[in-house]
């Protein structure tokens, strides 16, 4: 397959499952944004408006948690109720191809929801070069091993009622459990302990550090950037050595 084919595979992917729905769907933008803004509102109104930076911060991170993750619907849609997975497989479309073109259609529908966030991050004067470098690369790597799980996931589902039930057990682990909303500080030390577990903890420590929220060393910025990409590399090993391409 050559680089033109599967560019152009690559923007069809993008254009039927991400600008389409755009136009016909656009209520699901506002469904997108429930989550985070809810949390926003209320840590907002509960800590006086204190804690407003860790709302905004934390409410991108979720969005990019929920893009990735929402994938596994779509996926499994496609894959059972429409074949459609079975035709690509039929075509000269390679498995790389097919994943990146659904990932990216997420993250372009996405786009005007997280765009309410990022209006907000420059209006309260967060928005440096250095933080807006950290901010992206870290939504960015959450965004990717977010895709990875959900695409190896959505190779065992069996109905798209299934993702209903991991959806929100995994933006719970990942988002409201792990200090994403908050500090790392206001949990005991056990907590933390196991808030470190959570890749969700090194990106927001990252993005926290970077507005100022939290101290962040050097060093230990390394070791946040080194887990997070080490995190993604690892869901994207697990997802080219055991997703199911191919049905059994």
């Amino acid at each position: 397959m050559s680089e033109r084919n599967r560019l152009r595979s690559l923007f069809t992917l993008v254009w039927l499952n991400g600008l389409i729905p755009i136009r016909t769907q656009p209520l699901f933008l506002v469904n997108l944004l429930a989550s985070p803004l809810s949390f926003l509102f209320f840590i907002t109104i509960v800590s006086g408006g204190r804690l407003l930076a860790y709302g905004i911060t934390g409410g991108m991170i979720l969005t990019m948690l929920s893009v990735g993750t929402g994938l596994q619907s779509d996926l499994t849609h496609y894959r059972h109720d429409l074949k459609f997975q079975d035709i690509v497989v039929a075509s000269p479309v390679e498995a790389p191809v097919y994943v990146a073109g659904m990932a990216l259609s997420e993250l372009v529908y996405s786009l005007p929801g997280l765009a309410v966030f990022v209006a907000l991050f420059v209006a309260k004067g967060y928005a440096t070069v250095e933080s807006l470098t950290v901010l992206a690369g870290t939504l960015l790597l959450v965004w990717g091993f977010a895709s990875a799980l959900a695409f190896t996931l959505a190779t065992y589902f069996q109905d798209v009622r299934e993702t209903f039930l991991f959806s929100p057990l995994i933006s719970l682990v990942l988002t409201v459990l792990p200090p994403v909303y908050y500090p790392l500080s206001v949990l005991p030390g056990w907590a933390q302990f196991v808030a470190h577990f959570s890749p969700t903890t090194y990106a927001a420590s990252l993005v926290q550090g970077a507005v100022g929220l939290a101290p962040l060393s050097f060093t230990g910025a390394v070791i946040d950037w080194g887990v997070l990409v080490g995190f993604t590399a690892g869901l994207f090993l697990l997802a080219a050595l055991k997703a199911r391409w191919k049905e059994p």
